[in-house]
């Protein structure tokens, strides 16, 4: 067909929740997509698949008491909305809160989904209760991981598919959101080449043909800007952070390349707050990449030990797993765009873990045989996937002693800046502190206060232990790279996610979910998110626009 009720540019999980919605409600809904059909999913395959979620029966089984009143005091103290811009963002912002607090879980488990029985402790803060920072654990790793997210929204729209409801029109790159009488009537571009490249990879550009499709309402879910480099460039905050760094790994494939905002914007839609992004300090280059620059966070617990490239401690909020804007802005306040961690071999199989379903695959795998063999019967080594980075990854170094740490280090570094007695002694200082239970060390304070919560004395946070005593070895150096990621602004949309143009008023037949809209009202996050809202956010976006009566 090319007529139908919505067009939907962008098979992406916002995308996939809109179009689901909209055919349960009977609308015949066309996908169109730059990529083949083996990309269905888009960025959220490649996710762990964490989802913010609040007061859910998991948090109660591991003692975690929360509430919606306390995820929304998290958020708004997280957010630091201070725009006028803002008011809709604020309002996305609460409106989530209640779904996260409300129906999200009980919605989501009647699809199908089921969560890891242990609620990660993401962005923990590491200044005031009512400042930046998740007060306690609510990151819920979906069974499955990303995969296990998507693989219920795209059987819903493939049982659509064969209803004759939804389309999917692959190899579609929308060059144009048509506009009739300031109302969308439809979309146009170029069909590309059809491309077998494996999931994720950079797939050709290449012209075959011209499509032209009708709809009176187009949902835009194209995605962020994180897999072009010059754009977030381009954007970037420098009075905020600091300069642009000059090295950077995507966290992101290079089909998550903003096009679609500029076109939105020419169809009368309004981007705000274009110079909020989240993006990681943590991020290694992978040894085996699948899409261009592909850097691999790491998710890290709070015991390694974090300098700057020249070997200074950083210091609080600036702590692994705690305020990932003010780390970045530190890190770039030094002169470079690097750090490192030092940890040990006990640190590394504990509190490592690999952002990304590819790198969890017994997670992936739904195989609690799998899960039980990475992870508890592993002996002292950590999963599979972290020790073939620490044994195959250029930014790793491990030594048997300091001197030789510090000697791979300079020389992975480059530049000899890290002085081996400077190093010492900060590590000793910290080790001097391990002989009590208690410390005027705040990296050490975290580590004690992470491992009275069940969950992180489990799995997450190991006992704390001297890093130069060689029975907690070997050293481990681990040089961080700067990881693109998500855009946190983005087009300006209405609670039903319609689009608002610049001039205020909501754009007849246009809608935007997922990143492009920041996650909602054109950033719902404000400066700094508390992790498993970015997919929580294509979902609820993705969502309200498929559910929209402004969609007749």
């Amino acid at each position: 067909m090319d007529h139908a009720d919505a067009i939907v540019v962008g098979s992406g999980l916002a995308g996939l929740a809109a179009a689901a919605e909209l055919g349960d409600r009977g609308k015949k809904v066309i996908i169109v997509d730059q990529e083949p059909r083996s990309f269905l999913g888009g960025q959220a395959f490649w996710s762990l698949g964490g989802l913010f979620m609040v007061d859910t029966p998991e948090q109660r089984r591991m003692g975690i008491k929360d509430s919606r009143a306390l995820a929304l005091n998290d958020w708004m103290g997280s957010a630091q909305f201070d725009r006028d811009e803002d008011a809709m963002p604020r309002k996305w912002a609460e409106a989530y809160i209640d779904f996260a607090a409300g129906e999200m879980r009980s919605w989501l488990h009647g699809m199908g989904l089921r969560w890891f029985p242990v609620v990660g402790w993401a962005e923990r803060g590491g200044s005031f209760a009512d400042g930046h920072g998740n007060s306690v654990p609510r990151f819920h790793i979906t069974w499955g991981t990303g995969p296990g997210i998507i693989e219920h929204f795209v059987r819903r729209c493939e049982e659509h598919e064969k209803a004759g409801l939804i389309q999917f029109n692959f190899r579609h790159q929308v060059d144009r959101i048509d506009m009739e009488n300031g109302a969308a009537k439809g979309v146009s571009g170029t069909v590309l080449a059809e491309d077998g490249a494996e999931r994720g990879q950079k797939t050709n550009r290449d012209a075959v043909g011209e499509f032209e499709l009708r709809a009176p309402s187009v949902i835009v879910t194209s995605g962020g800007i994180g897999g072009n480099f010059d754009m977030v460039r381009k954007v970037w905050p420098t009075d905020r952070l600091g300069p642009a760094p000059k090295d950077m790994v995507a966290g992101v494939p290079a089909h998550v390349d903003g096009r679609m905002i500029g076109i939105s914007e020419t169809a009368g839609g309004h981007v705000i707050n274009g110079d909020r992004m989240w993006h990681y300090t943590e991020g290694v280059k992978n040894w085996d990449p699948i899409w261009p620059s592909h850097g691999i966070r790491i998710l890290p617990g709070p015991s390694s030990m974090w300098f700057d490239a020249e070997g200074n401690r950083f210091a609080p909020p600036a702590l692994p797993g705690f305020d990932s804007m003010s780390t970045l802005r530190d890190i770039l306040a030094t002169g470079y765009d690097y750090s490192w961690f030092v940890l040990t071999q006990k640190i590394i199989k504990k509190e490592f873990a690999l952002s990304g379903s590819e790198q969890n695959p017994d997670l992936t795998s739904k195989k609690w045989a799998e899960v039980i063999k990475q992870r508890v019967l592993s002996g002292k080594n950590a999963t599979g996937p972290v020790e073939a980075f620490k044994e195959k990854g250029e930014d790793f170094v491990v030594a048997n002693d300091l001197s030789t740490l510090v000697r791979g280090m300079n020389q992975v570094g480059g530049g000899n800046l890290i002085d081996e007695a400077k190093l010492r002694a900060q590590i000793e200082a910290r080790d001097a502190q391990i002989d009590n239970p208690f410390s005027k060390d705040a990296q050490m304070m975290a580590i004690h206060a992470a491992r009275n919560y069940r969950g992180d004395r489990l799995l997450r946070t190991a006992k704390p232990h001297k890093f130069l005593d060689p029975s907690n070895g070997p050293l481990i150096a681990v040089k961080l790279h700067v990881l693109t990621r998500k855009t946190l602004g983005g087009l300006h949309t209405t609670l039903n996610s319609q689009m608002i143009g610049a001039d205020g008023q909501p754009v007849p037949g246009l809608f935007a979910a997922g990143e492009v809209a920041g996650f909602g009202g054109g950033g719902y996050h404000g400066y700094n998110a508390l992790e498993g809202t970015f997919l929580g956010g294509c979902i609820f976006s993705g969502r309200n626009a498929g559910r929209s009566q402004s969609i007749a």
